[in-house]
Formats: C-alpha cells, sequence, structure tokens
C-alpha cells in the first residue's frame, strides 16, 4: 500500500495504535500529554519496538513482529523534527544542513548545492555561514527543518515543531511548513497541541488518547463534528455524550434530556454539540419550550478573546464542563460567582445530534 500504515502494540506503555496515511498526505495527530502521540512517532522512526504489529512507509516494511523484521532507525527513509533544532553546535549551518547528503555518500561540493538549495527553500539562505549558537530560536527550526528535508525522506516525522517557539516566530514557521509540506507534496505526520498547525498544514487528523486513536478522519471534518472530548474542545465547542432516544433527544447517563437536529437513529450512541456563543446563561430556568436549560455550577471565568468564557465543572462522566460565552456586559449584570450554580440556555436549533464513536472500531 502507498502511504504510511501503522499497527502496532506496545504494553509498557498501554499503547495499541492503528493509523494509516496516504502518500503525499500530511497528518496532524492531536491528544492530551501522555495520550501516546510521541510513542507513534518513536515506532515509526525505530526509536520504540512493538511488542507486536507491523510498520511500513510505501512499499517498504520497516518493522513486522511476525517476521522479525526491524529496520535501523538510518535505514528507515524517515526524517523527525522535535522542539528543539538539536544542530550540531561545531557545524555552520551550510555544514548542518549538509550532513544528510554527505552520509548518503554525495561529494563536498554536491552536498553543498543541495544545503543551499534546502536553506533557500526555507528562507534561510543568508544564515549558512553562522554557527548554531548566533541562530534565534525560529531561525534554528528553519535549519533544522531544512536538514531533515536534505535528507530526502520518504517521511517526514514533526514533533511539536512549533512548542518552544515565541509567538513572534510561530505564525511565520507554520507557514513555512505550510508551503513546503503542501506544495511539495510530502508525506508527512505532525504531532501538535495548537489547532491551528492542525488547520494550516494538514489534511488528516488522528486523536489519540489513552494510547488508542479515538478519533480520525479530514481535520475539518473532526473539527467541526468532532466526538470525543479531547477534540471537542480543542475545536472549542461543548460536547456532551448519551442516547438518543424515541423522541429525538438525547438523554446523558445521569438523566439529562437534550433536543437538537439530529440525524442519528433511536436507541443509538449520539453526542450534542453546540457552540459557547449559543449558549445564554440565566439565574433562574427560563420556561420556553424551543429550548435546552441546563443546571451548571460554575468552576471558571475568564476572558476569552473578546468576551467572556464561563466554564462549568466537569460533567458527571469526567469530561470537559460545559461553556458559554458572554459579554462583558452581561457578566457585570448577572454578577456570577465561582461554585455558584446557574442555567445554561442553547436553543434546540443551535444543538447538533451527531452518531457517536464507534469505540470498537
Amino acid at each position: 500500500m502507498s502511504g504510511v500504515a501503522v499497527q502496532a502494540r506496545l504494553e509498557q506503555r498501554g499503547v495499541e495504535l492503528e493509523v494509516t496515511l496516504a502518500h503525499g498526505e500530511v497528518l496532524a495527530v492531536l491528544g492530551p500529554n501522555g495520550a501516546g502521540k510521541s510513542t507513534l512517532l518513536q515506532l515509526i522512526a525505530g526509536l520504540l519496538r512493538p511488542d507486536a504489529g507491523r510498520i511500513a512507509v510505501d512499499d517498504t516494511v520497516l518493522t513486522d513482529t511476525a517476521t522479525g523484521t526491524f529496520l535501523p532507525t538510518h535505514a528507515r527513509g524517515v526524517a523527525m523534527l522535535s522542539q528543539q533544532a538539536m544542530l550540531f553546535p561545531h557545524l555552520s549551518v551550510l555544514a548542518n544542513v549538509g550532513y544528510a547528503p554527505r552520509c548518503r555518500g554525495m561529494p563536498r561540493r554536491a552536498a553543498n548545492a543541495s544545503a543551499r538549495h534546502w536553506l533557500d527553500a526555507v528562507d534561510a539562505g543568508d544564515l549558512a555561514d553562522r554557527k548554531p549558537a548566533q541562530l534565534s530560536g525560529g531561525q534554528a527550526q528553519r535549519v533544522a527543518l531544512a536538514r531533515a528535508l536534505a535528507a530526502e525522506p520518504r517521511l517526514l516525522l514533526l514533533d511539536e515543531p512549533l512548542a518552544a517557539l515565541d509567538v513572534t516566530a510561530a505564525p511565520a514557521m507554520r507557514r513555512l511548513m505550510r508551503d513546503v509540506l503542501r506544495t511539495a507534496g510530502r508525506t508527512a505526520i505532525v504531532v501538535t497541541h495548537d489547532l491551528l498547525d492542525a488547520l494550516t498544514v494538514a489534511d488528516q487528523v488522528v486523536v489519540i488518547d489513552r494510547g488508542r486513536v479515538v478519533e480520525s478522519g479530514p481535520v475539518r471534518e473532526v473539527l467541526s463534528t468532532p466526538r470525543s472530548d479531547f477534540a471537542a474542545r480543542i475545536a472549542g465547542v461543548n460536547l456532551v455524550p448519551g442516547v438518543l432516544g424515541a423522541q429525538g433527544t438525547l438523554r446523558t447517563a445521569w438523566g439529562t434530556e437534550i433536543s437538537g437536529i439530529s440525524t442519528v437513529a433511536p436507541g443509538d450512541g449520539a453526542v450534542a454539540l453546540f457552540r459557547p456563543a449559543a449558549v445564554a446563561v440565566h439565574l433562574t430556568p427560563p420556561h420556553a419550550s424551543p429550548r435546552n436549560v441546563l443546571a451548571v455550577q460554575i468552576a471558571e471565568v475568564d476572558m476569552h478573546g473578546s468576551t467572556v468564557r464561563v466554564r462549568g465543572t466537569e460533567q458527571p462522566d469526567g469530561s470537559a464542563g460545559l461553556a458559554a460565552d458572554i459579554t462583558a456586559a452581561a457578566l457585570a449584570d448577572l454578577d456570577l460567582q465561582i461554585g455558584q450554580t446557574v442555567f445554561f440556555v442553547v436553543k434546540t436549533q443551535e444543538v447538533a445530534l451527531h452518531p457517536a464513536l464507534d469505540t470498537h472500531g
């Protein structure tokens, strides 16, 4: 199969992952800390051996526990870029980028030409004669990306490549990654916590939680109609899980009922999705039939852009508390306090009911 295919189990870390990616696509990997995102990259790069599984890139099998196949890291045709640039401090920028071509046996002159090509590609050609200590964080990451590309990898792995950059350097590096990955049609996997990274550079996304892939699909589809708690939080929407009742309303495990626009069959698992901006906050429950009224205990009140984000305590199943976005004037009128019980009100037409995750798939 052309592309990337991973099926691997690592018992010590409680990880069992199945991921596929077509040739020339970029995959964003999202998930909470400790979920297994970096473990996925380490398994592909050959830094970890799975207890069981098979990993292939294009037509090359990198790991197969059934046949005893395990290619060493340097023979996999995979390049990895992490949060830290990790450039060789004693070499110039040009020599750093030319290192991989030289290791492949390329003559020095040709390796230098290749290095200059990739430095120009990441808009760092003027840095060729500098040493790493003379670079800013953003410049070092550009050079590290050029070095990874100079290795001509079949697969590029990027582990939180923007996490260590300041807010001024990150946008430029993100645009650069988009241009390099998308225009060249490179196959890449990007681990990130940032929604913008996924939206900007990726075609597909997987969400990993507790060592399992809990959600996958095209980026905009997953982030516009998330099915997992983490994806809902990163997409900025409220998610309430339950089962669709005979009357077309979602009923939670703790007895709350929510009505909305549904394409789910009665009796099936479902999730209710609605945006914080669609939620009104009341001190007493209003009596209006086309609306959902949810009692919420306030856990946080914070500025969120130009609005105020009011978030409730965790839902009874442990998932993220519901959120409402209100104006500063509304906050002053309501005089909200942490620990206070209020009522989140959302119109039926503002709630979308979607099929729940197939946790066995």
